[in-house]
């Protein structure tokens, strides 16, 4: 939506290909991006064959990105690598974690949030423990004073 950017065009565009647009993907729309649009960036995969190809906008038009040895093409837009994982196309950073989904991030999130409230209960149930614990100590002492005091001894001057 070019109007809505003021004219500004996309810096980078990922086409996602199909056997009915795959052609014009790879032919008309590529010759649009890079001569009239200028993106910088552009890359297309199919969810079907796994196709994936980048390109980067250089002096003579469009170069190919060269994979790195995952097959990973690195996008300078973005600032991270983008490249196949389970079927799908994924970004990677640049150290090669792959980055969350919104729902993996989420799914994370509230795993980690479990595990805190699991690790909360245990640390309650630990003081639970020991105030148990501190409270059977302090009836013992109590015991032994009141026996000590009808043995006639002040447990306080021992």
């Amino acid at each position: 939506v070019v109007w809505e950017e003021e004219g500004r065009y996309p810096d980078l565009i990922i086409e996602l290909l199909s056997d009915s647009t795959a052609q014009n993907d790879r032919g008309l729309k590529k010759s649009l991006y890079q001569d009239r649009f200028k993106t910088r960036e552009y890359f297309w995969f199919s969810p079907e064959s796994l196709e994936f190809e980048g390109f980067r906008l250089g002096q003579q038009g469009y170069e190919a990105i060269v994979p790195n040895g995952q097959g990973w093409r690195w996008s300078d837009e973005l600032g991270l690598y983008l490249g196949i994982h389970d079927h799908k196309l994924r970004y990677f950073q640049p150290t090669g974690e792959l980055v969350p989904t919104p729902e993996e991030d989420a799914l994370q999130q509230y795993q980690r949030a479990e595990q805190e409230a699991q690790r909360a209960e245990q640390e309650a149930q630990r003081a639970e423990q020991e105030a148990q614990r501190a409270e059977q100590e302090a009836q013992r002492a109590e015991r032994l004073a009141a026996y000590l005091r009808a043995q006639g001894i002040n447990p306080d001057e021992i």
